[in-house]
Parts: C-alpha cells; sequence; structure tokens
C-alpha cells in the first residue's frame, strides 16, 4: 500500500506538472509573464539520516557545499526547505512537481528513481557529464554511478553509498582456532565454518552457537551470478542452475541448525559467527556508546560476502542519488551545485563526519585520512579494512529499484521456501514459482 500510495503521488505530480507547463506556456504567449533576474537555486534534502540512524548533522554537509557553491558562483543563492523527514520525502517531492515548485537539484530515493526517470521528471546529464573537462567519470565507484543510470542513462549522480558487508564475530572464530576468511572465500568455506561452529557449548541438549543468522536467497543469488528481475520489475527469471545452487545452499544452511533458528538476541549475545550487514549499519553500530551497549562482548569486523560458484564476492549497493529537474531554469548552476556535492572531495569526505555512508569518490575512501576517522570512531583497527570496503563498493552489484519492488522479494521468498519443502525436484519447482510471479508481476504492471 505505502509503495501504491508513493506511485499515486508521482503520478499525479506528473499529471499536473504538464497541465501547469501548458498553461504557463499560454501565460507566456500572452506577453504576461516576467521571470525575475535573480538566480535563485533551490534543493531538495531531508533533515533525517539515510541510513535511519540518529545524528545531530542533519544538513551540516549540505550547508557546507552550499557555502562552497556560492564562494564560487556570488551570483546565485541557494535556498532549501528544512524539517522534510525521509518518509514523508516522497510525497512531499511528488507534491511539489504536482504545484509546478519543485526543486532544481533533489535526492532521489532508490524507490522513486525509476518512476522519476521514465516519466520525464529527471534532467539527462549524458551531454553535460561528456561536455565538462572539469568532470571526470573515473573518480566514482563505476558500481555508484550506474545507481544513477536508467536504462544505460544518466539521470542521476551518486552522493553516498554503502555495500552490504559480512559482519564476522571474530571471537568466536578465535575460539574455534579458525582463521577469518581471506577476501575470496567461497561458500564451501562459508558452509564448513558455519557448520564447525554450531555447537551445543553448554552441553544441555540444545544448540547455543550458531554459524549465521540473516543469510537469505537475496545474497546467494547475488553472490552467485543471479539477476531474478529485470530492470523495470517485469520480469522473473527463478531458472537455472545458478538458482538452483543458491537454493541448494539455503537448504544447506538450514539444516546445519537441525530446525533451530538463531535469533537476533543470539547475535547480540555474541553466540552468532556471521550476518550480512549494511556497511552504514556497521558504521553505527561500531559507534560509541552503541558498541558498547550492544555488543560489548566480542571484537568483531566486516569481510566480503563468499562468491558462489558462479559468481563472485560482491553483494548489493545502497545508492543515494542527487538528480536535476527537467524544468531547471538554471540548468548550468544546478549542475555546479550537484558537482559540488558529489565530486568535490573536501565535501565528499564530511560523509565519514557526519553519515554513515561510505564516499562515492574512490581516493576519498581509499584515503588514510578516512581510515583515521574511522578508528577514532570504532576504536578498534581490526575491524576494518579500507581495500575491503573499496573492493566492495566497486564490485557491488546495483540493487533492484521497480515499483512493487518489496511485495517481488515476497513471492520470490516464498518461491525459495515452497521448492525447499516439495517432493518434486528444484528445477521443476523453479519452472512453476518463475511461472506464477511473472503472472504476478504482469497483473501488477496491469493494475498500475
Amino acid at each position: 500500500m505505502k509503495t501504491e500510495r508513493r506511485r499515486n503521488w508521482i503520478l499525479a505530480a506528473f499529471s499536473g506538472l504538464a497541465l501547469f507547463l501548458a498553461g504557463a506556456v499560454c501565460w507566456d504567449m500572452g506577453g504576461k509573464i516576467s521571470l525575475s533576474r535573480e538566480k535563485v537555486l533551490t534543493i531538495g534534502f531531508f533533515s533525517d539520516s539515510y541510513w535511519e540512524v540518529q545524528n545531530g548533522y542533519s544538513y551540516r554537509i549540505l550547508d557546507d557545499a552550499i557555502r562552497v557553491f556560492e564562494e564560487s558562483h556570488p551570483d546565485v543563492k541557494v535556498r532549501y526547505t528544512s524539517g522534510i523527514l525521509k518518509e514523508d520525502y516522497s510525497q512531499w517531492l511528488a507534491g511539489q512537481m504536482l504545484s509546478g515548485t519543485a526543486p532544481d537539484v533533489f535526492l532521489v530515493l532508490g524507490e522513486d528513481f525509476n518512476d522519476y526517470a521514465a516519466m520525464g521528471g529527471l534532467k539527462n546529464l549524458t551531454s553535460r557529464i561528456e561536455e565538462d573537462e572539469g568532470f571526470h567519470e573515473e573518480e566514482f565507484y563505476s558500481s555508484a554511478l550506474r545507481a544513477g543510470q536508467y536504462h544505460g542513462v544518466q539521470y542521476a549522480l551518486p552522493y553516498e553509498c554503502a555495500p552490504k558487508l559480512m559482519f564476522v564475530n571474530r571471537t568466536i572464530l578465535d575460539q574455534e582456532g579458525i582463521e577469518i576468511p581471506g577476501q575470496q572465500w567461497t561458500w564451501e568455506d562459508f558452509y564448513q565454518i558455519c557448520s564447525q561452529v554450531t555447537k551445543d557449548t553448554d552441553q544441555n541438549g540444545g544448540l547455543d552457537q550458531f554459524g549465521v543468522i540473516g543469510y537469505t536467497w537475496e545474497e546467494a543469488f547475488e553472490s552467485n551470478g543471479v539477476s531474478v528481475f529485470n530492470e523495470d520489475g517485469t520480469q522473473c527469471s527463478l531458472t537455472g542452475t545458478g538458482v538452483e545452487a543458491a537454493i541448494r545452499l539455503i537448504e544447506r544452511m538450514e539444516q546445519i541448525n537441525g530446525g533451530m533458528i538463531a535469533s537476533e538476541r543470539d547475535f547480540d549475545l555474541g553466540n552468532v559467527a556471521f550476518q550480512p550487514m549494511s556497511f552504514s549499519e556497521f558504521r553505527a553500530y561500531k559507534s560509541y556508546p552503541l558498541s558498547v551497549k550492544k555488543y560489548s562482548g566480542f571484537e568483531w569486523g566486516c569481510i566480503p560476502m563468499p562468491a558462489g560458484p558462479q559468481g563472485d564476492n560482491i553483494s548489493t549497493l545502497d545508492t543515494l542519488l542527487v538528480a536535476m529537474n527537467e524544468r531547471s531554469r538554471f540548468p548550468r548552476e544546478a549542475w555546479e551545485l550537484m558537482k559540488v556535492l558529489t565530486a568535490d572531495q573536501e565535501i565528499q569526505s564530511e560523509i565519514f563526519d557526519y553519515s554513515e555512508g561510505v564516499s562515492v569518490l574512490r581516493t576519498v575512501t581509499e584515503s588514510e585520512e578516512t581510515l583515521k576517522r574511522l578508528m577514532e570512531s570504532s576504536g578498534n583497527p581490526e575491524s576494518l579494512n579500507l581495500r575491503i570496503l573499496s573492493d566492495a563498493v566497486e564490485n557491488a552489484v546495483v540493487g533492484y529499484r521497480f515499483r512493487g519492488l518489496s511485495e517481488a522479494k515476497a513471492q520470490v521468498s516464498q518461491a525459495v521456501d515452497a521448492i525447499m519443502g516439495e517432493d518434486s525436484t528444484i528445477p521443476t519447482g523453479q519452472i512453476i514459482w518463475t511461472r506464477r510471479i511473472n503472472r504476478f508481476l504482469n497483473e501488477n504492471q496491469t493494475e498500475q
């Protein structure tokens, strides 16, 4: 329902925008419109963290970016509306589109990006990127740049990002005499370690130490080269050996526990060896005093995801985007502001001070200054490796962003559970569920 409401707002916004523009053209043809010569550039931002972590620096990076921009553009003033929460942002932006007052530059949430790009609300940035000699695509992580593309066209720039990594309880592995896995570890390594650490440590007849929590078909598919949906979410494919291998892995992992399911409480107490986690969540939990409250009983760090036989040590990249309004009156200035937000190294370095994400610039993320900042916040030099982090960002896959994604994922979750529980062979179940999910996707598209 929430996704559908967002979609309805966006549709209404573009319908209203079309009427507004038609009226504006007629008014202009009558000679009754007068445009102010003052250049006031507007930008849309929300007040809280994209990563849903409380901090006291809501607008610090934005304000610093505006200061840098205005110093080099004294004839332009930048304004923004404060106090908009992330949960209200999509509706607010759609309302601005509807009234014809949308900002020149604005953040775009992942679940809204495809809709705005498809409906013509975002400026195509391709020509500006190609013609601007001061803009260097190679300075960005390629995966972060791809997050701003729709059907191969660049409609947005990445502002900050966070890859998913494998959180590892170093204490458990040390106690069991197991080395921390390297960057090239595999599913089989993962399975063997989980099998070894899963046990009844107090000999009371029940398991109390576990291998992993939160590892699902999503992580397995991603690390085995499987793209289950197309870009627009109109087609699904659960067939193929890559999917079959991933389902078999999930099945094997569940069998290790003998039917028992580890809980978040087990993880918090230090009784689980692995958990997939966004790096933004990792940073938030490592920061004092939350880490002391929640994870004070064990040492931990992060490593890449284990690779499947047909894949690599990769996972999804979550990226917050910055886009330009297709109807901006000041596209040149809007582009310059976007560059300050995304390509200025000093501004990007502030992400490690005032946010929980990762800079989209390789040189910033890999710098000694960044390592120092992260060490100061975590207090544990062994928990972080900038090379692992940087490689995880560069090699990550762009997450699905089509409308109705949560419902489509729920269908795949149901399919995986059903296939593992059915008497028929896995390939047969894959074919049956591919048809069912595609029928669901088609019906969903028809309704919209």
